[in-house]
């Protein structure tokens, strides 16, 4: 029950941050986010569809090599997806500055993220295929999610243009700090990053 809590509130939190502050100034996330919101931006796919599209081989493999991570993370996944998709009409309700939006999505989506992780649920195939290399090759997954982010923002440079590149960069450092603060809290006093 918890765990399903906490999938459906983090999927709105994320949902709500990427259609209300992300979508209106053209930022970018990273991971399958990411590539969802470049497929829009640049082709005007669904990004929540994309998303699922992409990550199913990911998904697959998951089911082969670790089946509890695939059956912790599949939920999430559609959750998510769905809500990107679904709550699309947000995207036109926020009018900030984009600092603000870059800062105030950014948290949005990262406790979102930062709430499912918590219970072993994740948002696309990039977080899964993090945890798969970490487990098969011992890579760090945190490195791994780090550098596949790195590469989505590059990529989109020539899509989003240079200011909405930077702006991601702040938002995607926010992502970062609130799924890192909800996602690995210690058992003893507050939070603290591993």
């Amino acid at each position: 029950m918890r765990s399903g809590v906490s999938i459906a509130i983090g999927s709105l939190l994320v949902a709500s941050g990427i259609n209300m502050f992300f979508v209106p100034h053209h930022f970018l996330d990273g991971g399958m986010i990411g590539i969802g919101l470049l497929t829009y931006y640049w082709f005007g796919l669904p990004p929540g569809l994309t998303i699922i599209v992409l990550s199913v081989p990911l998904y697959a493999i998951a089911f082969y090599k670790d089946r509890s991570l695939f059956y912790r993370s599949v939920h999430g996944l559609w959750i998510s997806s769905l809500m990107i998709d679904w709550l699309h009409p947000l995207s036109d309700r926020v009018y900030l500055s984009p600092l603000a939006c870059a800062l105030l999505g950014g948290a949005t989506v990262g406790i979102g993220i930062g709430l499912m992780l918590r219970v072993g649920a994740a948002t696309g195939g990039s977080d899964l295929l993090a945890q798969l290399l970490g487990r098969g090759f011992g890579f760090n997954p945190g490195k791994v999610i780090f550098l596949f982010d790195s590469l989505v923002l590059l990529a989109g440079l020539s899509v989003i243009g240079g200011e909405a590149f930077l702006h991601s960069l702040v938002a995607i450092s926010t992502v970062g700090f609130f799924t890192t603060l909800l996602a690995y809290p210690t058992h003893n006093d507050g939070f603290s990053f591993r």
